[in-house]
């Protein structure tokens, strides 16, 4: 009996929003944040893999950002997308790897994409049916790619976020993701082609 108990109590956490499960750790049930360690986890290695290059530094940076997700739980807005808020945090994780493996310190430059950014469509029907092909293509060249332009490919293309769900983790206007997709996709072709003429 006591079995079943425990069965239907794991199938109930399984099927809570993640939102609820951080409202219940919030609330002093530590013990729940393992099952949005287990959600993602493989997302987020994927995810730093994709942006890194590297699986041992996207294994680091996603334990990093798992502890200091839980670190810092409480200061969550449970109103607001639990998964925005850890890829953003595992983005800054990347960043900050990104940085240490340049080893110099950059002049901050503006950003011209946030500052000018051109109009761009919303998202169609057609993006659907071109993600499955920009995958495939996307993966033998993400190591060609600017990390400003790789990083909302592969939320798009890879962890299939929403234009809104990208701004928010890169933390740009919407319309700047949809300039950085165009770009990303333009600098994609380009290595495409570069890599067809070189054969």
């Amino acid at each position: 009996m006591e079995a079943v108990y425990w069965m239907n109590m794991a199938q109930e956490i399984a099927a809570l929003a993640d939102e609820e499960i951080v409202k219940r750790v919030q609330s002093g049930d530590a013990e729940r944040f393992g099952v949005l360690v287990e959600r993602y986890e493989p997302r987020l290695h994927r995810y730093a893999k994709k942006i890194l290059l590297d699986g041992d530094e996207a294994d680091d940076a996603v334990q990093e950002s798992l502890i200091k997700a839980y670190v810092n739980i409480q200061s969550f807005d449970a109103t607001r997308k639990f998964s925005s808020w850890v890829y953003r945090i595992t983005h800054n994780e990347c960043m900050n790897e990104i940085k240490r493996k340049r080893g110099k310190v950059t002049i901050a430059l503006p950003d011209f994409d946030v500052l000018l950014p051109h109009l761009v469509a919303d998202e169609t029907s057609t993006d659907e049916v071109d993600r499955k092909q920009m995958r495939q293509e996307l993966d033998g060249f993400l190591g060609t790619l600017d990390p400003k332009y790789r990083e909302p490919l592969v939320l798009y293309y890879f962890e299939e976020l929403e234009y809104q769900e990208i701004a928010d983790v890169l933390e740009i206007p919407v319309s700047t993701v949809g300039v950085r997709l165009r770009r990303g996709r333009e600098a994609l072709g380009r290595a495409m082609q570069k890599n067809s003429t070189s054969l």
